[in-house]
């Protein structure tokens, strides 16, 4: 493709500048990519263990060896990895019903959760099967000013009711920085010093293999993300998994089915094969997501835009947020993304009124994966600061495409 000088420019310097970022992620993908394939190695990963079963799903053996790979790969004592998990949110509202009971509190400590959870917390007697219908409260703590944990108020928050510690690795759509694995874990050590029977549950969305290490191998007693997110790596048609103490990866896998069966059963029917792959390649998708954001950060602040993370700052999930200075250009930026992609880029999108949200939102997500979040898309609700929330890509080369697109158009509109 031809672009004009400047976008040319403008592309060569970040990627001049930006190569000690590349070295960095390429030392972490290595490093994820041979912990996953060691951990198939350990495990003795097989071609039959890619048939899948049907029915009642009794001893797929290839199943059960999925779960212990995942959890060799989280530093986890048991997983349970399932394509009847139909979404993040599901994942997570398995987990937490799995361990809360009524009159038990959730807690969280990094302010409210992902807008799609709040109907899982639910009201008192709203009828829908929430976690306030069962009777089972829920408080968050707001970060301070800084964006930290508000340790003074979560001290005090702490009742004898309180059993599970929420805590959303990623910054989802907000501007403020996503939580660090160590800073995860120094969250858990002065949680357990207040209380050692805490359960402390992480979100991982959008956080696996970005670091060296999971929420798991600091403490964390429970985790769960979606496979349509990174873990998946691009193949994965669908699902999620819960990993972490055996005693709680259990009860989780009780809601999941009934107690008494947990992860026993569950056919996979023909999804092994593509959830094996997707694992084994997601070390290597989730480095050259991460190169894509870099890169984006690193245009954007040239030109002169606010990022989070900035391009030269530790990653820990794919979430890159671009601050626009005006509605025109962050409309630009969404549907620049959506007129890069491999399926549906002659669609162009529109902000419009999406059930649940309180302003406009506009969506780009050309992805063979309906959903997929591994796969390069970006949001944004219409609303001053006017911030994108751009995630993922399976090439470095396909978010370049993307940001050099929108380069172009932000450009000519402002007639430069």
């Amino acid at each position: 493709m031809e672009w004009n000088d400047k976008t040319l420019r403008i592309a060569e310097e970040a990627e001049e500048a930006i190569r000690p970022a590349f070295k960095e992620l390429d030392r972490i993908t290595d490093h994820n990519q041979w912990k996953v394939i060691r951990a198939f190695q350990r495990h003795r990963v097989s071609d039959y263990h890619f048939q899948g079963s049907t029915g009642y799903g009794y001893n797929d053996r290839g199943r059960e060896v999925l779960d212990e790979v995942y959890a060799d790969v989280f530093d986890a004592e048991s997983a349970i990895v399932r394509p009847h998990f139909v979404s993040g949110t599901h994942t997570i509202s398995t987990a937490l019903f799995g361990v809360l009971r009524p009159g038990d509190e959730l807690l969280y400590i990094t302010g409210k959760p992902y807008d799609t959870l709040h109907k899982v917390i639910g009201k008192k007697d709203d009828g829908t099967g929430s976690l306030a219908d069962f009777g089972i409260s829920y408080r968050c703590i707001e970060l301070d000013e800084a964006g930290q944990v508000d340790w003074e108020s979560v001290e005090k928050a702490i009742s004898p009711n309180t059993r599970v510690i929420g805590i959303q690795r990623s910054r989802g759509y907000s501007w403020r920085a996503s939580f660090t694995v160590n800073a995860i874990g120094d969250m858990v050590k002065r949680l357990k010093s207040i209380r050692s029977d805490l359960i402390i549950f992480v979100d991982n969305c959008y956080g696996e293999f970005t670091e060296l290490s999971e929420p798991t191998s600091v403490g964390a007693d429970l985790i769960a993300g979606s496979l349509i997110k990174n873990p998946g790596g691009g193949l994965a048609l669908t699902g999620g998994y819960i990993a972490g103490k055996k005693e709680w990866v259990e009860k989780a896998a009780f809601r999941l089915t009934a107690p008494g069966i947990g992860g026993e059963v569950g056919a996979m029917l023909d999804t092994l094969r593509s959830m094996y792959q997707g694992l084994f390649l997601a070390p290597h998708i989730v480095g050259q997501a991460l190169k894509g954001s870099v890169f984006a950060a690193a245009v954007f602040e040239a030109m002169g835009y606010e990022t989070r993370p900035r391009w030269d700052e530790p990653r820990t999930d794919l979430i890159q947020a671009l601050q626009f200075q005006t509605e025109s250009e962050l409309i630009q930026f969404v549907q620049s993304v959506q007129h890069a992609a491999p399926v549906d880029a002659h669609v162009n999108p529109e902000p419009w009124d999406m059930p649940g949200y309180e302003h406009p939102v506009i969506m780009a997500a050309g992805t063979f994966v309906q959903g997929g979040s591994l796969e390069l898309s970006a949001d944004a609700p219409i609303r001053e600061p006017y911030i994108a929330y751009m995630q993922g890509g399976l090439t470095y080369s396909h978010v370049k495409l993307a940001v050099l697109q929108a380069v172009e158009r932000i450009t000519l509109e402002q007639g430069l």
